[in-house]
């Protein structure tokens, strides 16, 4: 869950001349952009199979149907919520996931919003992360590891990003107690978090809605991802580790280290009170919480295909939403929260993604125009020839390169995947990939620029918290960041080629 706005605590930032524009301007920017090229790039389409797929080589130029640039512009978002794609009102030619336009979606995330907030009134996750972090002292060498551990469980299960924010003040308290830096405890988290999601499993704003586009369950191609999400996650540790442990041995060696003494005396006045001990009622929510999440695994997994005696629930979006909105009220009985209680704090965190929504809306939109003007299949082509016969492992790599850059420009993981896998989805076709690959590379390439791009209210809004400079930050983690994105690539071959 990487969209959203945050006020970060901290000394405040020199503002720059220029900054990025938010998602949703770029987005529909492009949505204009692409509006006035249906009036340049031909129309074309391929022929298709049986399956509603397109066959490679069977490109053909058709008459162009170019967009009314200002009416289309302005309805495509809307269109492209409900499926609409033509004034006769026919669907995607395509088969995939975007064959019912976005609405599914969008309906999801806002019930995950509100399942997230409903499991938040109830305290469980945040005093069972400050429980924990109790519990350790003393220990702390130890607890970097655990911590990271617990933090990538939450990315990878359900995109844990701003609920983040709440804990780095308690964790760089009890690092630099230990005598380690703020540095130390902002990675922690930050890291933690932002491996976990690079690494997402079910992750459902990054591998949930980039799967569903495409048309693919959202377990296929998970054992990459555990792969990346176990291996990357030990490269993480020990870099941090390394880290911790020089500075403990020299305190000169920090960072940081120019603010050493008044983060201490600041973070030594914030760590006045106790973390309350986790109660009976928020261990039991914290059960709950992981079983919705082991209910939605259960229900993608086509059983049957893969030869396993068990039954088949073929669920897609409709089904995980009931699910979830189901266990929300479940959690919300047991934490004993009222009706009135139950209902706003649901209501509370779908207003928290209701960004989110919009963005799939604004990003689909883009889809909506190309298919009316029928150049989706012209750019495709152009990609196909492009590429050539680049094989599978070199088209996996060059994914994987061409997502880092769009993922800087659109770091929302939403908006990127339902602008780019009605394109790529295909394309993985033609080269004979497997679509869960692609997936895998637009996640991961989302994932490594989410841990450093600047227009992220994550990342910077932790490092403010922190008080560590973005661009000391920066030069700290770029090693990182190459450790990570050769691992991806690496999985990506290997998948490939077996």
């Amino acid at each position: 869950m990487s969209e959203g706005a945050v006020a970060a605590a901290g000394e405040p930032e020199k503002k720059s001349r220029f900054t990025l524009p938010s998602a949703y301007t770029i987005l529909f920017a492009l949505i204009v952009l692409v509006a006035i090229a249906t009036w340049i790039i031909p129309a074309g389409i391929y022929n298709l199979n049986a399956n509603g797929e397109p066959v490679p080589g069977t490109y053909h130029e058709v008459a162009s149907h170019p967009a009314h640039i200002l009416r289309d512009s302005l309805t495509a978002p809307i269109n492209g919520l409900y499926g609409i794609e033509n004034a006769k009102g026919n669907i995607n030619y395509y088969n995939s996931g975007t064959l019912f336009g976005a609405i599914d979606i969008a309906l999801f995330i806002l019930v995950i919003g509100g399942f997230l907030g409903v499991t938040m009134k109830t305290g469980a996750i945040e005093t069972g992360i400050g429980s924990l972090v109790e519990r350790m002292r003393g220990k702390e060498r130890l607890m970097i590891p655990v911590l990271m551990c617990v933090f990538a469980l939450g990315g990878t299960t359900f995109g844990m990003a701003e609920e983040s924010l709440a804990f780095y003040a308690l964790v760089i308290t009890v690092m630099i107690a230990a005598g380690y830096d703020a540095l130390t405890g902002a990675a922690i988290v930050l890291l933690g978090c932002g491996i976990g999601v690079l690494g997402s499993t079910v992750n459902p704003f990054a591998t949930g809605i980039a799967s569903g586009i495409a048309g693919i369950s959202i377990s296929e191609g998970i054992v990459g991802r555990l792969v990346i999400l176990i291996v990357g996650l030990a490269i993480g540790i020990f870099f941090v580790l390394r880290y911790a442990e020089r500075v403990k041995k020299d305190p000169s060696k920090s960072l940081v280290y120019d603010l050493k003494e008044s983060n201490e005396a600041r973070f030594r006045a914030a760590s006045g009170g106790e973390t309350p001990a986790m109660t009976g009622t928020q261990k039991a929510v914290l059960a709950v919480f992981a079983l919705a999440f082991a209910v939605m695994i259960y229900g993608v997994i086509p059983w049957e295909d893969i030869g396993i005696p068990l039954p088949t629930w073929w669920w897609w979006f409709p089904e995980m939403t009931a699910s979830f909105l189901l266990f929300a009220i479940i959690i919300g009985l047991i934490g004993r929260l009222g009706e009135g209680q139950l209902t706003t704090s649901f209501v509370d965190g779908a207003r928290d993604l209701l960004g989110v929504a919009l963005i799939i809306g604004i990003a689909r939109g883009i889809t909506v125009i190309m298919n009316n003007a029928q150049i989706t299949d012209t750019v495709l082509h152009w990609i196909e020839k492009a590429l050539g016969d680049s094989g599978e492992v070199w088209f996996l790599i060059l994914m994987f390169l061409l997502f880092l850059p769009l993922s800087f420009v659109i770091p929302s993981t939403s908006g990127l995947a339902t602008l780019s896998m009605p394109i790529v989805a295909p394309l993985a076709g033609f080269i004979g990939v497997s679509t869960a690959l692609v997936v895998t590379a637009y996640q991961s390439a989302s994932g490594v620029m989410n841990l450093v791009v600047p227009t992220s209210a994550v990342v910077m809004g932790g490092l403010a918290i922190a008080r560590v400079p973005y661009g000391t930050y920066l030069r700290w983690v770029w090693p990182l960041l190459g450790l990570l994105s050769a691992l991806v690539v690496v999985v990506l071959a290997i998948s490939a080629a077996i």
